[in-house]
Protein backbone atom coordinates (compact mmCIF):
# COMPACT_ATOMS: atom_id res chain seq x y z
CA UNK A 1 0.00 0.00 0.00
CA UNK A 2 3.33 2.49 1.11
CA UNK A 3 5.43 1.43 -1.63
CA UNK A 4 3.61 3.33 -4.45
CA UNK A 5 4.06 6.87 -3.15
CA UNK A 6 7.53 6.03 -1.71
CA UNK A 7 8.39 5.15 -5.34
CA UNK A 8 6.80 8.21 -6.80
CA UNK A 9 8.86 10.38 -4.27
CA UNK A 10 12.27 8.86 -5.41
CA UNK A 11 11.40 9.20 -9.01
CA UNK A 12 10.77 13.14 -8.67
CA UNK A 13 13.50 13.17 -6.80
CA UNK A 14 15.88 11.67 -9.25
CA UNK A 15 14.23 13.81 -11.94
CA UNK A 16 15.05 16.80 -10.35
CA UNK A 17 18.97 15.34 -9.89
CA UNK A 18 19.01 14.77 -13.17
CA UNK A 19 17.72 18.35 -14.40
CA UNK A 20 19.54 19.83 -11.84
CA UNK A 21 23.09 18.17 -13.72
CA UNK A 22 21.45 19.24 -17.38
CA UNK A 23 21.10 22.75 -15.90
CA UNK A 24 24.77 22.62 -14.70
CA UNK A 25 26.44 21.45 -17.55
CA UNK A 26 24.54 24.33 -19.54
CA UNK A 27 25.83 26.62 -17.32
CA UNK A 28 29.10 25.60 -17.42
CA UNK A 29 29.00 25.59 -21.97
CA UNK A 30 26.67 29.20 -22.19
CA UNK A 31 28.21 32.32 -22.85
CA UNK A 32 27.94 34.32 -20.47
CA UNK A 33 30.34 36.98 -21.01
CA UNK A 34 29.46 41.00 -20.70
CA UNK A 35 30.29 42.70 -23.26
CA UNK A 36 29.08 45.93 -22.11
CA UNK A 37 32.23 48.10 -20.96
CA UNK A 38 30.35 50.65 -18.26
CA UNK A 39 26.88 48.63 -17.90
CA UNK A 40 26.45 49.86 -14.04
CA UNK A 41 26.44 53.46 -15.81
CA UNK A 42 24.32 52.44 -18.57
CA UNK A 43 22.08 50.88 -15.77
CA UNK A 44 21.77 53.96 -13.89
CA UNK A 45 20.82 55.76 -17.06
CA UNK A 46 17.56 53.18 -17.25
CA UNK A 47 17.15 53.58 -13.94
CA UNK A 48 16.69 57.33 -14.49
CA UNK A 49 14.03 56.64 -17.06
CA UNK A 50 12.34 54.72 -15.52
CA UNK A 51 11.96 56.96 -12.33
CA UNK A 52 11.20 59.77 -14.81
CA UNK A 53 8.41 58.66 -17.33
CA UNK A 54 7.49 60.48 -20.14
CA UNK A 55 4.36 59.54 -22.79
CA UNK A 56 3.99 63.03 -24.48
CA UNK A 57 6.48 66.04 -25.50
CA UNK A 58 10.48 66.03 -25.80
CA UNK A 59 11.42 62.39 -26.83
CA UNK A 60 8.17 61.41 -26.99
CA UNK A 61 5.02 60.23 -29.60
CA UNK A 62 2.32 62.44 -30.54
CA UNK A 63 -1.04 61.92 -28.80
CA UNK A 64 -2.38 60.77 -32.36
CA UNK A 65 0.01 58.30 -32.70
CA UNK A 66 0.41 56.62 -29.25
CA UNK A 67 -3.09 56.64 -29.40
CA UNK A 68 -2.58 54.44 -32.74
CA UNK A 69 -0.20 52.11 -31.44
CA UNK A 70 -2.50 51.79 -28.81
CA UNK A 71 -5.28 50.91 -30.91
CA UNK A 72 -3.62 48.56 -32.86
CA UNK A 73 -2.06 46.49 -29.86
CA UNK A 74 -5.74 45.84 -28.83
CA UNK A 75 -6.99 45.30 -32.01
CA UNK A 76 -4.57 42.62 -32.91
CA UNK A 77 -5.23 41.04 -29.45
CA UNK A 78 -8.92 41.01 -29.52
CA UNK A 79 -9.45 40.01 -33.11
CA UNK A 80 -6.66 37.22 -32.77
CA UNK A 81 -7.95 36.10 -29.22
CA UNK A 82 -11.47 35.65 -30.68
CA UNK A 83 -10.43 33.56 -34.07
CA UNK A 84 -7.82 31.66 -32.38
CA UNK A 85 -10.78 30.62 -29.70
CA UNK A 86 -13.41 29.69 -31.68
CA UNK A 87 -10.53 27.42 -34.03
CA UNK A 88 -9.30 26.11 -31.05
CA UNK A 89 -12.96 25.34 -30.35
CA UNK A 90 -13.80 23.22 -33.36
CA UNK A 91 -10.25 21.28 -32.94
CA UNK A 92 -11.08 20.59 -29.58
CA UNK A 93 -14.18 18.46 -30.97
CA UNK A 94 -12.18 16.53 -32.71
CA UNK A 95 -9.34 16.22 -29.80
CA UNK A 96 -9.50 12.55 -29.99
CA UNK A 97 -8.40 12.25 -33.30
CA UNK A 98 -3.86 11.84 -33.25
CA UNK A 99 -4.13 14.01 -36.43
CA UNK A 100 -5.87 16.93 -34.67
CA UNK A 101 -3.92 16.80 -31.83
CA UNK A 102 -0.57 16.29 -33.57
CA UNK A 103 -1.69 19.70 -36.10
CA UNK A 104 -2.69 21.98 -32.97
CA UNK A 105 0.67 20.90 -31.57
CA UNK A 106 2.61 21.98 -34.48
CA UNK A 107 0.99 24.79 -34.98
CA UNK A 108 1.23 26.36 -31.40
CA UNK A 109 5.30 25.52 -31.49
CA UNK A 110 6.00 28.24 -33.52
CA UNK A 111 6.06 31.35 -32.24
CA UNK A 112 4.13 34.53 -32.97
CA UNK A 113 7.12 36.74 -33.80
CA UNK A 114 7.82 33.66 -36.39
CA UNK A 115 4.50 33.73 -37.92
CA UNK A 116 4.60 37.10 -38.27
CA UNK A 117 8.17 36.82 -40.35
CA UNK A 118 6.50 34.56 -42.76
CA UNK A 119 3.48 36.30 -42.90
CA UNK A 120 4.82 39.69 -43.33
CA UNK A 121 6.53 37.76 -46.94
CA UNK A 122 2.91 37.55 -47.93
CA UNK A 123 0.39 39.72 -46.34
CA UNK A 124 2.88 42.84 -45.28
CA UNK A 125 2.93 44.77 -42.59
CA UNK A 126 -1.07 44.93 -42.40
CA UNK A 127 -3.55 44.29 -39.78
CA UNK A 128 -4.11 41.01 -41.45
CA UNK A 129 -0.32 39.73 -40.54
CA UNK A 130 -0.91 40.92 -36.57
CA UNK A 131 -4.19 39.03 -36.33
CA UNK A 132 -3.03 35.97 -37.62
CA UNK A 133 0.12 35.80 -36.12
CA UNK A 134 -1.51 36.18 -33.13
CA UNK A 135 -4.75 33.30 -33.75
CA UNK A 136 -2.50 30.91 -35.76
CA UNK A 137 -0.38 29.46 -32.37
CA UNK A 138 -3.44 30.73 -29.92
CA UNK A 139 -6.16 28.27 -32.30
CA UNK A 140 -2.91 25.39 -31.26
CA UNK A 141 -2.92 26.36 -27.43
CA UNK A 142 -7.06 26.69 -27.13
CA UNK A 143 -7.27 23.51 -29.20
CA UNK A 144 -5.07 21.36 -26.42
CA UNK A 145 -6.67 23.16 -23.09
CA UNK A 146 -10.49 23.02 -23.87
CA UNK A 147 -10.03 19.38 -25.79
CA UNK A 148 -8.81 18.54 -22.07
CA UNK A 149 -11.36 20.47 -20.14
CA UNK A 150 -13.69 18.27 -22.24
CA UNK A 151 -11.81 14.74 -21.59
CA UNK A 152 -11.60 15.57 -17.91
CA UNK A 153 -15.32 17.31 -17.52
CA UNK A 154 -17.53 14.89 -14.96
CA UNK A 155 -19.24 12.26 -17.20
CA UNK A 156 -22.16 11.74 -15.09
CA UNK A 157 -24.74 14.03 -16.87
CA UNK A 158 -23.76 12.53 -20.24
CA UNK A 159 -24.89 9.16 -18.94
CA UNK A 160 -27.50 10.12 -16.90
CA UNK A 161 -29.17 11.02 -20.19
CA UNK A 162 -31.78 8.97 -22.24
CA UNK A 163 -30.23 6.48 -25.04
CA UNK A 164 -31.91 8.42 -27.78
CA UNK A 165 -30.55 11.27 -27.40
CA UNK A 166 -29.10 13.72 -29.64
CA UNK A 167 -25.14 14.18 -29.57
CA UNK A 168 -25.61 17.93 -30.59
CA UNK A 169 -28.11 18.50 -27.93
CA UNK A 170 -25.75 16.63 -25.76
CA UNK A 171 -22.95 18.52 -25.80
CA UNK A 172 -24.76 21.91 -25.15
CA UNK A 173 -26.99 20.84 -22.59
CA UNK A 174 -24.72 18.54 -21.00
CA UNK A 175 -21.04 18.48 -21.50
CA UNK A 176 -20.54 22.39 -22.41
CA UNK A 177 -21.94 24.09 -19.15
CA UNK A 178 -19.64 22.07 -17.35
CA UNK A 179 -16.91 23.62 -18.77
CA UNK A 180 -18.03 27.18 -19.36
CA UNK A 181 -16.56 28.94 -16.17
CA UNK A 182 -13.37 27.37 -17.09
CA UNK A 183 -13.07 28.22 -20.28
CA UNK A 184 -14.01 31.71 -20.29
CA UNK A 185 -11.52 32.12 -17.23
CA UNK A 186 -8.61 30.88 -19.51
CA UNK A 187 -10.01 33.15 -22.66
CA UNK A 188 -9.49 36.25 -20.24
CA UNK A 189 -6.00 35.04 -19.59
CA UNK A 190 -4.93 34.19 -22.90
CA UNK A 191 -6.06 37.97 -23.86
CA UNK A 192 -3.49 39.05 -21.35
CA UNK A 193 -1.09 36.76 -23.06
CA UNK A 194 -2.52 38.42 -26.50
CA UNK A 195 -1.58 41.63 -25.70
CA UNK A 196 1.82 41.00 -24.64
CA UNK A 197 2.13 38.95 -28.21
CA UNK A 198 0.51 41.71 -30.04
CA UNK A 199 3.31 44.40 -28.23
CA UNK A 200 6.41 42.39 -28.84
CA UNK A 201 5.47 42.03 -32.59
CA UNK A 202 5.94 45.94 -33.05
CA UNK A 203 9.99 44.33 -32.83
CA UNK A 204 9.52 42.98 -36.50
CA UNK A 205 7.96 46.25 -37.54
CA UNK A 206 3.89 46.14 -37.38
CA UNK A 207 2.74 49.49 -35.53
CA UNK A 208 2.40 48.27 -31.73
CA UNK A 209 3.67 49.79 -28.52
CA UNK A 210 6.64 47.78 -29.26
CA UNK A 211 7.53 49.27 -32.14
CA UNK A 212 8.00 52.55 -29.98
CA UNK A 213 9.59 50.76 -27.41
CA UNK A 214 11.99 49.40 -28.88
CA UNK A 215 13.39 52.48 -31.54
CA UNK A 216 13.00 54.52 -27.80
CA UNK A 217 14.79 51.96 -25.95
CA UNK A 218 17.86 52.25 -29.18
CA UNK A 219 18.17 55.94 -29.29
CA UNK A 220 18.29 55.82 -25.42
CA UNK A 221 15.43 57.90 -24.78
CA UNK A 222 14.81 55.40 -21.64
CA UNK A 223 11.77 58.12 -20.49
CA UNK A 224 10.03 57.15 -23.23
CA UNK A 225 10.26 53.74 -23.26
CA UNK A 226 9.24 53.74 -19.61
CA UNK A 227 6.06 55.87 -20.37
CA UNK A 228 5.46 53.01 -23.31
CA UNK A 229 6.29 49.80 -20.65
CA UNK A 230 4.30 51.66 -17.98
CA UNK A 231 0.78 52.17 -20.29
CA UNK A 232 1.18 48.36 -21.24
CA UNK A 233 1.67 47.14 -17.57
CA UNK A 234 -1.44 49.61 -16.67
CA UNK A 235 -3.28 47.99 -19.60
CA UNK A 236 -2.70 44.26 -18.77
CA UNK A 237 -2.97 44.92 -14.79
CA UNK A 238 -6.54 46.20 -15.17
CA UNK A 239 -7.94 44.25 -17.74
CA UNK A 240 -10.20 42.60 -15.15
CA UNK A 241 -11.69 46.28 -14.78
CA UNK A 242 -12.53 47.14 -18.61
CA UNK A 243 -12.80 43.39 -19.55
CA UNK A 244 -16.50 42.76 -19.32
CA UNK A 245 -18.70 39.82 -20.58
CA UNK A 246 -21.51 41.66 -22.42
CA UNK A 247 -18.41 44.10 -23.46
CA UNK A 248 -16.87 41.72 -25.48
CA UNK A 249 -18.60 42.40 -28.99
CA UNK A 250 -18.61 46.10 -28.37
CA UNK A 251 -14.42 45.78 -28.34
CA UNK A 252 -14.42 42.93 -30.98
CA UNK A 253 -16.29 45.08 -33.36
CA UNK A 254 -14.51 48.35 -32.76
CA UNK A 255 -11.15 46.12 -33.24
CA UNK A 256 -12.37 45.05 -36.75
CA UNK A 257 -13.46 48.40 -37.66
CA UNK A 258 -9.99 50.17 -36.57
CA UNK A 259 -7.93 47.21 -38.35
CA UNK A 260 -9.89 45.04 -40.39
CA UNK A 261 -7.80 41.99 -41.04
CA UNK A 262 -6.88 42.70 -44.62
CA UNK A 263 -4.00 42.20 -46.85
CA UNK A 264 -1.67 43.98 -48.70
CA UNK A 265 -0.47 41.28 -50.45
CA UNK A 266 -2.47 38.84 -53.15
CA UNK A 267 -3.15 35.57 -54.53
CA UNK A 268 -0.24 35.51 -56.86
CA UNK A 269 2.10 36.51 -54.25
CA UNK A 270 0.80 33.68 -51.69
CA UNK A 271 1.37 31.06 -54.86
CA UNK A 272 4.69 32.52 -55.26
CA UNK A 273 5.71 32.37 -51.62
CA UNK A 274 4.66 28.78 -51.06
CA UNK A 275 5.56 27.17 -54.61
CA UNK A 276 9.07 28.98 -55.38
CA UNK A 277 10.54 30.94 -52.40
CA UNK A 278 9.70 28.37 -49.85
CA UNK A 279 11.48 25.09 -52.42
CA UNK A 280 14.84 24.58 -51.46
CA UNK A 281 17.17 26.00 -53.91
CA UNK A 282 18.58 23.04 -55.52
CA UNK A 283 15.36 21.70 -56.65
CA UNK A 284 14.07 25.19 -57.26
CA UNK A 285 17.53 25.54 -59.73
CA UNK A 286 17.03 21.61 -60.56
CA UNK A 287 20.09 20.58 -59.54
CA UNK A 288 19.19 17.32 -58.20
CA UNK A 289 18.81 15.19 -54.96
CA UNK A 290 22.48 15.49 -54.15
CA UNK A 291 22.70 19.09 -54.52
CA UNK A 292 19.82 19.16 -52.05
CA UNK A 293 21.49 16.64 -49.60
CA UNK A 294 24.76 18.95 -49.89
CA UNK A 295 22.67 22.05 -49.64
CA UNK A 296 20.95 20.29 -46.24
CA UNK A 297 24.46 19.45 -44.59
CA UNK A 298 25.43 22.97 -45.59
CA UNK A 299 22.57 24.34 -43.84
CA UNK A 300 22.74 21.66 -40.56
CA UNK A 301 26.63 22.31 -40.15
CA UNK A 302 26.44 26.07 -40.03
CA UNK A 303 22.96 26.87 -38.98
CA UNK A 304 20.43 24.12 -37.89
CA UNK A 305 22.88 22.38 -35.83
CA UNK A 306 24.46 25.68 -33.76
CA UNK A 307 20.92 27.09 -33.53
CA UNK A 308 19.78 24.01 -32.23
CA UNK A 309 22.88 23.65 -29.72
CA UNK A 310 22.61 26.95 -28.59
CA UNK A 311 18.99 27.04 -27.90
CA UNK A 312 19.15 23.91 -25.99
CA UNK A 313 22.16 25.18 -23.95
CA UNK A 314 20.11 28.83 -22.87
CA UNK A 315 17.17 26.65 -22.88
CA UNK A 316 18.71 24.59 -19.73
CA UNK A 317 20.56 26.99 -18.26
CA UNK A 318 17.81 29.31 -17.99
CA UNK A 319 15.14 26.18 -16.50
CA UNK A 320 17.62 25.67 -13.69
CA UNK A 321 18.23 29.84 -12.60
CA UNK A 322 14.12 29.56 -13.04
CA UNK A 323 14.21 26.77 -10.61
CA UNK A 324 16.68 28.22 -8.33
CA UNK A 325 14.36 31.53 -8.35
CA UNK A 326 10.83 30.32 -8.06
CA UNK A 327 12.28 28.80 -5.38
CA UNK A 328 13.05 31.77 -3.70
CA UNK A 329 10.10 33.80 -4.53
CA UNK A 330 7.63 31.66 -3.61
CA UNK A 331 7.18 32.78 0.12
CA UNK A 332 7.01 36.19 -0.77
CA UNK A 333 3.62 34.90 -1.77
CA UNK A 334 2.85 32.00 0.83
CA UNK A 335 0.81 33.47 3.76
CA UNK A 336 3.38 30.96 6.21
CA UNK A 337 6.06 33.03 5.22
CA UNK A 338 6.34 37.03 6.44
CA UNK A 339 3.43 39.23 7.10
CA UNK A 340 0.79 41.32 5.29
CA UNK A 341 3.12 44.10 4.33
CA UNK A 342 6.44 41.75 3.10
CA UNK A 343 3.48 39.30 1.33
CA UNK A 344 1.91 42.84 -0.14
CA UNK A 345 4.97 44.01 -1.63
CA UNK A 346 6.21 40.26 -2.84
CA UNK A 347 2.93 39.98 -4.47
CA UNK A 348 3.70 43.20 -6.62
CA UNK A 349 6.95 42.25 -7.22
CA UNK A 350 5.87 39.11 -8.92
CA UNK A 351 3.31 40.60 -10.48
CA UNK A 352 5.65 43.24 -12.46
CA UNK A 353 8.13 40.27 -13.27
CA UNK A 354 5.65 38.37 -14.75
CA UNK A 355 3.62 40.99 -16.32
CA UNK A 356 7.11 42.10 -18.62
CA UNK A 357 7.20 39.99 -21.24
CA UNK A 358 10.02 37.76 -21.80
CA UNK A 359 11.07 39.17 -24.87
CA UNK A 360 11.06 42.55 -23.59
CA UNK A 361 13.27 41.75 -20.34
CA UNK A 362 15.93 40.39 -22.77
CA UNK A 363 15.90 43.49 -24.33
CA UNK A 364 16.90 45.36 -21.78
CA UNK A 365 19.32 43.06 -20.41
CA UNK A 366 21.13 43.19 -23.55
CA UNK A 367 21.37 46.99 -23.86
CA UNK A 368 23.08 47.05 -20.35
CA UNK A 369 25.07 43.73 -20.18
CA UNK A 370 25.85 43.55 -24.23
CA UNK A 371 25.24 40.14 -26.55
CA UNK A 372 25.81 37.15 -24.85
CA UNK A 373 23.79 34.60 -23.70
CA UNK A 374 23.18 36.09 -20.05
CA UNK A 375 20.81 38.28 -21.05
CA UNK A 376 18.35 36.07 -22.08
CA UNK A 377 19.00 33.19 -19.70
CA UNK A 378 18.17 36.22 -17.03
CA UNK A 379 15.06 37.33 -18.65
CA UNK A 380 13.63 33.88 -18.76
CA UNK A 381 14.28 33.07 -15.63
CA UNK A 382 12.98 36.27 -14.08
CA UNK A 383 9.65 35.77 -15.81
CA UNK A 384 9.04 32.15 -16.03
CA UNK A 385 10.60 32.27 -11.71
CA UNK A 386 7.74 35.03 -11.45
CA UNK A 387 5.06 32.63 -12.75
CA UNK A 388 5.83 29.45 -11.29
CA UNK A 389 6.33 31.47 -7.62
CA UNK A 390 3.09 32.76 -7.61
CA UNK A 391 1.32 29.39 -8.42
CA UNK A 392 3.52 27.93 -5.88
CA UNK A 393 2.50 30.55 -3.27
CA UNK A 394 -1.29 29.76 -4.08
CA UNK A 395 -0.54 25.87 -3.93
CA UNK A 396 0.69 26.61 -0.77
CA UNK A 397 -2.46 28.32 0.57
CA UNK A 398 -3.84 24.69 0.86
CA UNK A 399 -1.37 23.33 3.48
CA UNK A 400 -2.28 23.18 6.88
CA UNK A 401 0.54 23.04 9.85
CA UNK A 402 0.33 22.38 13.42
CA UNK A 403 0.05 25.07 15.82
CA UNK A 404 3.63 23.97 17.06
CA UNK A 405 5.72 23.74 13.25
CA UNK A 406 8.81 24.93 13.21
CA UNK A 407 9.30 29.02 11.96
CA UNK A 408 11.21 30.86 9.47
CA UNK A 409 14.25 28.43 7.35
CA UNK A 410 13.04 25.28 8.91
CA UNK A 411 9.61 25.66 8.28
CA UNK A 412 10.55 26.29 4.57
CA UNK A 413 12.93 23.73 4.34
CA UNK A 414 11.42 21.06 6.35
CA UNK A 415 7.42 21.43 6.50
CA UNK A 416 6.61 23.43 3.44
CA UNK A 417 8.76 22.53 0.81
CA UNK A 418 8.94 18.71 0.84
CA UNK A 419 4.96 18.82 0.48
CA UNK A 420 5.19 21.31 -2.31
CA UNK A 421 8.02 19.84 -4.39
CA UNK A 422 5.43 16.97 -6.71
CA UNK A 423 3.75 20.15 -7.81
CA UNK A 424 6.89 22.30 -8.13
CA UNK A 425 8.05 20.00 -10.45
CA UNK A 426 4.57 19.82 -12.36
CA UNK A 427 4.92 23.31 -12.78
CA UNK A 428 8.46 23.27 -14.34
CA UNK A 429 7.92 20.88 -16.30
CA UNK A 430 4.35 22.16 -17.59
CA UNK A 431 6.74 25.62 -18.02
CA UNK A 432 9.58 23.87 -20.19
CA UNK A 433 8.24 23.84 -23.43
CA UNK A 434 7.63 27.46 -23.45
CA UNK A 435 11.04 27.82 -22.02
CA UNK A 436 12.38 26.42 -24.96
CA UNK A 437 9.58 28.39 -27.57
CA UNK A 438 10.62 31.53 -25.97
CA UNK A 439 14.87 30.69 -26.15
CA UNK A 440 14.39 30.26 -30.02
CA UNK A 441 12.89 33.77 -30.41
CA UNK A 442 15.21 35.50 -28.53
CA UNK A 443 17.45 35.06 -31.46
CA UNK A 444 16.06 38.03 -32.96
CA UNK A 445 17.80 40.26 -30.48
CA UNK A 446 20.94 38.99 -31.67
CA UNK A 447 21.66 35.81 -29.22
CA UNK A 448 22.75 32.75 -31.39
CA UNK A 449 19.64 30.73 -31.11
CA UNK A 450 17.57 29.36 -33.70
CA UNK A 451 15.39 32.91 -34.23
CA UNK A 452 18.89 34.25 -35.16
CA UNK A 453 19.32 32.29 -38.07
CA UNK A 454 15.60 32.55 -39.26
CA UNK A 455 15.60 36.18 -38.75
CA UNK A 456 19.24 36.31 -40.88
CA UNK A 457 17.52 34.09 -43.60
CA UNK A 458 14.46 36.51 -43.90
CA UNK A 459 16.73 39.62 -43.88
CA UNK A 460 18.58 37.86 -46.81
CA UNK A 461 15.16 36.39 -48.26
CA UNK A 462 16.20 32.80 -48.38
CA UNK A 463 12.69 31.95 -47.46
CA UNK A 464 13.76 27.93 -47.72
CA UNK A 465 16.19 28.02 -45.31
CA UNK A 466 13.74 30.07 -42.64
CA UNK A 467 11.32 27.28 -43.49
CA UNK A 468 13.71 24.45 -42.66
CA UNK A 469 14.62 26.62 -39.24
CA UNK A 470 11.14 27.17 -38.28
CA UNK A 471 10.64 23.42 -38.51
CA UNK A 472 13.84 22.97 -36.43
CA UNK A 473 11.75 24.77 -34.02
CA UNK A 474 9.21 22.73 -34.00
CA UNK A 475 11.13 19.38 -33.69
CA UNK A 476 12.86 20.80 -30.92
CA UNK A 477 9.62 21.93 -28.99
CA UNK A 478 7.31 18.81 -29.62
CA UNK A 479 10.24 16.77 -28.20
CA UNK A 480 10.64 18.59 -25.23
CA UNK A 481 6.44 18.62 -24.73
CA UNK A 482 6.56 15.32 -25.61
CA UNK A 483 9.19 14.43 -22.93
CA UNK A 484 7.52 16.41 -20.33
CA UNK A 485 4.43 14.92 -20.84
CA UNK A 486 6.09 11.58 -20.52
CA UNK A 487 8.43 12.39 -17.51
CA UNK A 488 5.17 13.93 -16.00
CA UNK A 489 2.77 11.07 -16.36
CA UNK A 490 5.81 8.55 -14.83
CA UNK A 491 6.45 10.48 -12.08
CA UNK A 492 2.57 10.64 -11.64
CA UNK A 493 2.55 14.26 -11.16
CA UNK A 494 -0.48 16.11 -10.71
CA UNK A 495 -2.41 18.28 -13.78
CA UNK A 496 -1.28 21.55 -11.76
CA UNK A 497 -1.22 25.21 -12.80
CA UNK A 498 -3.51 25.14 -16.32
CA UNK A 499 -3.00 28.71 -16.57
CA UNK A 500 0.54 28.60 -16.39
Amino acid sequence: MNERPATTAAGWRRASGWLLLAGLVAFACADLAVTRTAPGAELLRVAQGFLAPRLLGEHGLGAGELGRALANTLAFAFQGVVFGAAAGFLLALFWHRRAVRAAAASVRAVHELFWGLLLMQVAGLSPLTGVLAIALPYAGIFAKVFGEMLEEADPAPVASLPLARQRLSTFFYARLPLIAADARAYTAYRLECALRASAILGFIGLPTLGFHLETAFREGHYSQGAGLLYLLFALILTQRLWLRARLVPVYLLAALLWAPPLSQGDWATLVRFVTQDLVPAPLARDQGWAALGDWGWMLWREQVGPGLWNTLVLGMAALLLTALLALLLFPLRSPLFGNRLTRWLGHGLLVVLRTTPEFFLAFFLLIILGPSMLPGILALALHTGAIIGHLTGRFSEGLRLRADSARGINRYAYEVLPRLSPTFLALLLYRWEIIMRETAVLGILGIHTLGFYIDSSVAEFRFDRTLVLILATVCLNLAVDAFSRRLRARLRLAREGRLC
